[in-house]
């Protein structure tokens, strides 16, 4: 055994022997581009020795022939349930963010994530914008669920209407309730809610500035038309950055860019040449998933997408008609749905629109994982393991990151690989990680894989990591991730979950427990951190 740190390693080994051993494994460190045969040792929820030397521990784990790379740090997870959080578990996902659309209240999310037992992998949410912009313009206080939400659909008062200043301002006052309770930044859903004003997209980019926590935006429009194009909405999120100095974070840029990809990359490309603080994530599928009765399914929805007809959208792997879309706007208005909006698996053009966004130099992995309903639409919650087999959702809710790597990295079926896997593990930990850092401490600690950071690490076998989930059977959890622990400790050992496991910890901004002058608050306090 050896002290001495590796090359690359800023922290020296502390001493064994140690809570977990890996050894013998193919050692990734995106960030100071380590891959190397070597032994990892873990104490308590740490990193604690990266050596070639053999190292002595408790619990040993042969990780010969296999990858050991930091755990994958999703920031797009709207699965929060504990049955969703296996499915991402298992697709090396050890820290799971629902940052685009957010929840509200903030400090309820979390009280309720601690009474139902935690989570196996880590978990927190943003300060969820359209969450406030219901709440004054329908006169219903938010719940820190997605029931509430999907609620919100069957009322036509939140999403194409502008708000008043007095509107502006309690909505403002809503979202920095959740800043100050711990949320990681504003969740801007603007395509749910398309025609709100732009003077209050720029409050909220003020805000975001003042407190230094990025936005999470989905753009406001999703069309390959002009006007009110993808496109159109990229340059208006650009502006306000730049205007405004805030970190605008753009979700899915694949999907919204669909198939104007070559323009709207460009755009983006040319705004961070500039310097402006915009940043950028992409899912490895041509599909989106939302709810049927969303303003971009509204109106003439498929020339806005550039798709042929309404079968591109499909409900629970049936393609529909656009009959029996109208019947599920006026009667079930909050149906998931799927919507093929490239064909990258069939059309090599698609493949090369796709390829755009998913390799764009910078962007992190993020799946846009949606959570999983049963099949009368109810979600499926509480402590269910394994999925009923007829649960639904997009399949990147169980195999994003198991595609990426076998497609993108491995090479999959068209042959060589289009990335590195150094540079397939950076765009899934250490990218995403680093988004937030600058606003939440506790990030610097993801994403790598060296002494001192958190032990939340993956093991896998490249030749054999596959995502399984399908869009007619997409219950199905990937396979070849061998071993999976989160803060030092296994949930997934030698393929199997380890149920009786929820190490996962809540990542979230320090908190004030107290907000003077704000409805329900209580006398001035200190600041209290999680």
């Amino acid at each position: 055994m050896t002290d001495k740190p590796q090359e690359g390693h800023t922290q020296q080994n502390l001493p064994g022997p140690y809570d977990v051993v890996l050894v013998g494994g193919r050692v990734v460190d995106p960030e100071r581009e380590i891959d190397e045969i070597l032994n990892v040792g873990i104490t308590g929820e740490r990193v604690a020795a990266i050596s070639r030397e053999p190292l002595e521990g408790t619990t040993v784990i042969d990780a010969e022939g296999l990858v050991v790379a930091p755990g994958f740090v999703d920031l797009h997870s709207h699965g929060q349930q504990l049955p969703a959080a296996w499915m991402q578990a298992f697709d090396g996902v050890t820290t799971a963010l629902e940052l685009e659309s957010g929840l509200l209240p903030i400090a309820e999310f979390y009280d309720n994530v601690v009474a139902e037992g935690g989570r196996p992998i880590n978990y927190g949410v943003s300060v969820s914008w359209v969450y406030a912009r219901i709440a004054e313009k329908e006169d219903r206080e938010p719940e820190a669920n997605l029931v509430w939400f999907q609620e919100a659909f069957s009322l036509d008062g939140w999403q194409n209407s502008v708000a008043d200043d007095d509107e502006i301002q309690r909505i403002i006052a809503r979202v920095e309730r959740g800043l100050l309770e711990g949320g990681l930044g504003i969740g801007i859903n603007g395509g749910y809610a398309p025609g709100y004003g732009r003077k209050e997209y720029h409050a909220l980019a003020k805000l975001a500035a003042k407190h230094e926590v990025p936005t999470f935006t989905h753009v406001r429009y999703l069309s390959v038309q002009e006007p009110d194009s993808g496109f159109e909405a990229l340059g208006e999120l650009i502006s306000l950055a730049a205007t405004t100095g805030a970190h605008m974070h753009i979700c899915h840029l694949n999907a919204n860019a669909g198939r104007d990809a070559k323009a709207c990359v460009e755009l983006v490309r040319e705004a961070q040449e500039s310097g402006v603080p915009v940043t950028v994530e992409a899912y490895p599928y041509g599909a989106c998933s939302s709810t049927v009765s969303a303003e971009v399914f509204q109106g003439d929805w498929l020339a806005r997408w550039g798709v042929e007809d309404a079968s591109a959208m499909e409900v629970n792997g049936e393609p529909m008609t656009q009959e029996k879309i109208d019947e599920l706007q006026k009667n079930a208005p909050g149906t998931v749905v799927n919507m093929h909006f490239l064909h990258p698996d069939d059309k090599p053009e698609d493949a090369e629109l796709l390829d755009l966004t998913v390799l764009y130099p910078g962007a992190a992995i993020a799946s846009d994982a949606m959570p999983w309903v049963n099949k009368d639409g109810t979600l499926v919650e509480g402590d269910v393991w394994p999925l009923p087999t007829e649960a639904f959702a997009h399949p990147r809710s169980a195999g994003c990151f198991s595609r990426f790597l076998s497609r993108w990295a491995r090479g999959g079926p068209e042959g060589e690989p289009k990335v590195s896997l150094i540079e397939a593990i950076r765009k899934t930990s250490l990218i995403p990680a680093q988004i937030l850092e600058k606003s939440v401490p506790h990030m610097r600690g993801k994403g790598r894989l060296q002494v001192g950071a958190d032990a939340d690490i993956v093991v896998f076998d490249l030749a054999t990591v596959q995502d399984n989930a399908t869009f007619t059977e997409p219950a199905q959890h990937s396979t070849g991730f061998r071993h999976v622990l989160v803060n030092g400790i296994p949930i997934i050992r030698d393929g199997k979950e380890l149920l009786e496991q929820r190490p996962g910890k809540p990542i979230r901004r320090d908190l004030v427990t107290t907000l003077p002058g704000m409805p329900g608050a209580g006398a001035a306090g200190g600041l209290e951190s999680s």
